[in-house]
């Protein structure tokens, strides 16, 4: 082929365990809402920054240091990383990458998070702890958009690798990993029930 592919983006999206994934979320949701009652801090900052919406990102973002159940979701998160780094072909030397920030998103219905990036941070993630049918899928940006300039629009039916936007359904007991820069952002919830996510980031530094 004349034609090759270069300069990839790596999204990867699994199952966090092959089995046990349930009770792990029912203990999951279970902390997610006293955290949304007790933080006060949490609760200012998102009626700001997060409206509608409850984030713990700017108050308790360490949680798999303070809590047994956030921190057995690390245990299961550490195979899934350590493999998406191995298909990156990452050179880490003497030094290991580490979850330095970990933090609990509800979305109500109407709420949204706009694009965005985690700075100071190698890979990022997002495990999905209650998912009700039809909410919001988590929404990734083509890298290189600010670059295309004068390229014409895709056609409606271009092959994934050509899209300039793709979209990830949100799936409880799922994992989905990327690279921090990478732009991604939330559509507001249509659906009535709210929607539960655990964000995270790892670094090697």
């Amino acid at each position: 082929m004349p034609t090759r592919a270069w300069f990839p983006t790596f999204i990867y999206d699994a199952p966090l365990t092959k089995r046990g994934a349930a009770a792990l979320n029912k203990q999951l949701l279970s902390e997610c809402m006293t955290i949304r009652e007790i933080d006060d801090e949490g609760r200012r900052w998102s009626e700001t920054n997060y409206p509608g919406g409850f984030t713990s990102y700017n108050s308790m973002n360490q949680l798999h240091r303070t809590s047994s159940t956030f921190g057995e979701l690390e245990k299961h998160l550490t195979r899934h990383v350590r493999s998406f780094a191995k298909s990156l072909d990452f050179e880490l030397g003497s030094r290991k990458l580490t979850m330095t920030d970990c933090w609990t998103n509800v979305m109500p219905r109407h709420a949204a998070h706009p694009l965005h990036i985690h700075p100071i941070a190698t890979i990022s993630g997002t495990y999905y702890v209650r998912t009700p049918r039809g909410c919001a899928k988590l929404k990734f940006e083509d890298p290189r958009l600010p670059s295309f300039m004068a390229a014409p629009p895709r056609k409606a039916d271009c092959r994934d690798e050509n899209r300039t936007f793709i979209h990830y359904p949100a799936e409880a007991g799922r994992v989905i990993l990327f690279e921090s820069w990478l732009r991604h952002e939330v559509s507001a919830n249509q659906t009535a029930d709210e929607r539960v996510s655990i964000s995270f980031n790892w670094n090697w530094f």
